[in-house]
């Protein structure tokens, strides 16, 4: 059924209005332990080093800092993450929550920041946050206050685990600014005919790179993801989209421009922007900023 709905989820995203305020076409930024996505135009690839003008003194390339090294995939069993990330507040319980998230396979559509050091200031930078999203969520426990302002639910119809509740005014707010009482979308699991919230989801613009969503919420507290590598069906074939062997989407197993153009789909590096979510009404840091839970594995 996941795999269902992700498929389904995938042909409408890219068509809601949320796109226009993410259709810059994203930078090249390859983050730690990460690589980016092929780029939308073959004009982005890349460029071949020009050769000095002898007429001119040589300029120095800046010097880059070589990337951080990736963190090897942890294996862990369920009751060991949660036993272990249930321990105080410190440099443990971090550790043991990067190891958490790190052993996660998010599978080939979907790429997320790494965990960084902690630095002085981003756990109060985070706690605020958290203090915003509560302050945002508070006034939608009801979710029909919520559609009365101005937040849409999408797929109404399809069961999912979340559903997300989006104010698109505030989506294209989060394109130039953050503002954690302005979440892009509210997020509620259903009950018979009422709606529950849970949750938060805050978004950035598709280009931006690790430092600016570093600004937003620090990377050493979150992890943000991306949908990535989707290849939208031909109009005749978009029963290819969901089911055991899809073919296209974000369920679908093609996963490269070659593989999408050979089949006569139209393939899409990133789509929307980059995602987070928060359920600042939980108690643990852990579940607070869950990155299994925000990619719906729970």
């Amino acid at each position: 059924m996941r795999r269902r709905i992700l498929a389904l989820a995938s042909l409408i995203l890219f068509t809601l209005p949320l796109l226009r305020a993410q259709e810059k076409e994203p930078q090249e930024d390859t983050p730690p332990g990460m690589t980016s996505p092929a780029p939308d135009t073959p004009a982005a690839a890349s460029p071949v080093t020009p050769k000095p003008d002898p007429a001119k003194p040589d300029v120095k390339t800046p010097e880059v800092p070589a990337p951080e090294a990736k963190t090897p995939e942890v294996k862990m069993n369920d009751a060991d993450m949660r036993a272990m990330t249930g321990m105080h507040n410190d440099g443990t319980a971090h550790a043991m929550r990067s190891m958490q998230d790190r052993q996660l396979n998010m599978g080939p559509h979907m790429k997320m920041t790494t965990l960084r050091d902690l630095k002085p200031g981003d756990q109060e930078k985070a706690d605020a946050v958290v203090a915003g999203a509560r302050r945002a969520a508070e006034k939608y426990a009801d979710y029909k206050v919520a559609l009365v302002d101005g937040f849409k639910i999408f797929l109404p119809n399809l069961p999912q685990k979340q559903y997300h509740f989006t104010n698109y005014r505030y989506a294209f707010e989060a394109a130039v600014s953050f503002n954690p009482e302005h979440p892009t979308s509210l997020l509620y699991e259903k009950h018979g005919d009422d709606y529950k919230l849970i949750g938060v989801m805050y978004t950035a613009p598709k280009n931006a790179n690790w430092n600016e969503l570093d600004q937003r919420i620090p990377l050493s507290i979150a992890q943000w993801h991306a949908h990535i590598n989707m290849c939208i069906p031909p109009e005749d074939r978009r029963n290819e989209a969901w089911g055991r062997n899809a073919k296209f989407g974000l369920a679908g197993f093609i996963t490269t421009r070659d593989e999408c153009d050979a089949a006569g789909g139209k393939f899409m590096p990133q789509i929307f922007g980059w995602m987070v979510h928060v359920y600042p009404f939980e108690q643990k840091p852990e579940d607070v900023w869950s990155v299994g839970r925000q990619a719906h594995m729970d």
